[in-house]
């Protein structure tokens, strides 16, 4: 099969949750003999760099990249305001990468458009002018939910009811947009399922974050019990969870168990995060080896309050035998209650008091630890998700 893969990022190196999601998918549909084309948006924040590429990467994807400034640019804001546009999406469309798009599809007969992610939806009308391939949603996110959480949050009384207009703005695009693709592949079953109510007509399925499992269990690590979180911090909600974690959970489990430690880490961490004397906290930014950071340490924290789709970092975590502490919505797509290794809270006094039984009781963290391992070698390995992916391009291509 001939896959187009058209991503707002470039996919490698794979450095977050979303550039490992894509990554993934691409290396696994080529060891299942398919042929995949990689285009992408190279930008400020995730810039595209050929000398770094693995040559056999290069040569087996052709990946090509065009460069486009998404930052956030008050005047394009208000322009798009005026218009009607949205935000968004509208900064991560290229005119280049539109000709490029093109250029491709003048060349060569793909069986199918994989789309990653609603950012690249823009480009569907040429797709459509030079393609008869059926074209596939690939949704990490359901972004509308995601900005409307993030206005409920916004503390901002001037910027809140932007964000609220942009949640709407955001939510109107996403629904006409699931009536111009052939097919959603979305993450979770929770957003398959919000997406279907939207637009029952387009084939919808689950297809979750594939993972590379590493081959063991790491070891326990000795020393005292600590509890770490590794992500990337330029994305909103990771920024807004660890702030709420250290404001209103850490005092909590510190006056219960003044002897516990929480190190965090990640790309793009606040340089007032790296400052801070936090009492039993450690800051750190890019770690190297986020697996073997993250063996180092005891249970994972995910601390999010505004996130959707599946948090890549978790599955990591638990894959490596670590279990995790969550909320309810960092938690989404991977357990809906107790249980694979997940120990879920609703609010800051539970997860203060979830944390605080994990350090009462080591051996039940170890435990759930090897719980998380054997779920995520059952759900998440990815030949089988991306089997499931090939399945379902199968079926829209015999539709």
């Amino acid at each position: 099969m001939r896959i187009l893969q058209l991503c707002p990022k470039p996919p490698f190196p794979p450095v977050d949750g979303g550039t490992k999601a894509m990554h993934n998918i691409t290396m696994g549909l080529l060891e299942a003999g398919h042929q995949v084309k990689v285009l992408c948006l190279s930008t400020p924040k995730h810039p595209f760099r050929v000398d770094e590429l693995p040559a056999a990467y290069r040569d087996a994807s052709g990946v090509e990249a065009v460069f486009v400034d998404t930052s956030l640019n008050p005047v394009d804001a208000f322009n798009d305001l005026v218009t009607a546009d949205n935000y968004n999406v509208s900064r991560f469309f290229s005119p280049d990468l539109d000709v490029l798009v093109e250029r491709v599809l003048a060349r060569r007969k793909f069986d199918i458009i994989h789309l990653e992610s609603l950012f690249v939806t823009p480009y569907i009308g040429t797709i459509r002018r030079w393609s008869q391939a059926p074209v596939v949603l690939r949704s990490h996110n359901l972004e509308h939910k995601l900005q409307q959480r993030i206005a409920e949050g916004e503390r901002n009384l001037l910027k809140r009811p932007y964000r609220r207009f942009l949640a709407r703005q955001l939510r109107r695009y996403e629904h006409a947009t699931l009536e111009r693709v052939d097919g959603v592949a979305a993450i979770t079953q929770g957003d398959a399922d919000q997406l279907l109510s939207v637009s029952p007509a387009t084939p919808t399925v689950v297809v979750p974050f594939g993972l590379d499992l590493p081959g063991t269990v790491r070891p326990w690590p000795a020393g005292p019990f600590t509890f770490f979180h590794l992500g990337s911090m330029d994305w909103g909600p990771n920024e807004e969870g660890v702030r709420w974690l250290l404001r209103e959970v850490w005092p909590q489990v510190l006056a219960a168990h003044p002897e516990a430690r929480l190190h965090l880490a990640g790309n793009h961490m606040p340089d007032d995060l790296l400052r801070r004397a936090i009492p039993g906290v450690e800051v750190e930014g890019f770690v190297p080896d986020a697996e073997a950071w993250m063996a180092g340490r005891h249970a994972m924290v995910v601390p999010l309050l505004s996130a959707g789709g599946m948090r890549v970092k978790m599955v990591e975590g638990l894959a490596i035998g670590r279990p995790v502490v969550s909320t309810v919505r960092g938690a989404e797509g991977i357990a809906e209650r107790d249980g694979h290794g997940v120990f879920l809270a609703s609010a800051a006094a539970d997860m203060a008091a979830r944390m605080g039984a994990l350090m009462d009781d080591p051996q039940r963290a170890k435990d759930g630890g090897l719980e998380g391992r054997a779920f995520v070698e059952r759900a998440f390995g990815n030949k089988a998700v991306v089997d499931g992916l090939v399945r379902f391009y199968n079926s829209l291509l015999r539709g």
